[in-house]
């Protein structure tokens, strides 16, 4: 039976506690990393490309789980930042960001503006980066969850999400690293 364990950066060991706390950010960074795969795996077609409109049934689905995967992904990023498994029960993805340590923020719009900007550039913003795109997106987990409530215009820039998502899990996952561990 193979055994693992997780090392931090040293600055980020503090004793026992250290492993449950580690364990739960990893465990919510994986919830959030195995959702995204899970919407990679939906049909491509997107609404009236369908031949059956009964087929188009997963329309709201994507933004809803992607939202909820980028929910997850920043509360494992709170985990890690404060040693505390007790985040906020909070949807609003802005909300949760900015309940990140500012060098964590910082980290992440600077990594944003390198790996997703050029690929996904906006013309609406001169200093374009990731609180423009959560906050367009604050609310997605609930717009899109009770998309048959909506009253007012439904948005979502899918690609553009999905490489920050993504971004924001790579670099989670750079906070530490899990090695095999033999037994003695």
């Amino acid at each position: 039976m193979s055994q693992f364990y997780c090392k931090a950066s040293l600055h980020q060991l503090s004793g026992p506690l250290m492993s449950a706390r580690l364990s739960t950010a990893i465990r919510i960074g994986d919830a959030a990393r195995a959702i995204l795969r899970k919407t990679r795996s939906f049909p491509d077609r997107g609404f009236g490309e369908h031949e059956d409109l009964r087929q188009s049934n997963h329309i709201g689905v994507e933004p809803m789980l992607l939202a909820l995967s980028m929910e997850l992904a920043l509360k494992a990023w709170f985990v890690f930042d404060y040693d505390d498994p007790k985040v906020a029960k909070s949807h609003n993805l802005m909300k949760l960001f900015e309940s990140l340590k500012p060098e964590s923020q910082e980290k992440l719009d600077i990594e944003f503006k390198r790996s997703v900007v050029p690929h996904h550039p906006s013309g609406f913003f001169i200093d374009y980066g990731i609180r423009h795109i959560l906050y367009q997106h604050k609310d997605a987990f609930i717009d899109w969850r009770y998309l048959h409530e909506a009253n007012k215009t439904m948005m979502f820039d899918q690609s553009a999400f999905e490489a920050t998502l993504e971004m924001v899990l790579r670099e989670f996952e750079k906070r530490y690293r899990i090695e095999p561990m033999k037994p003695l």
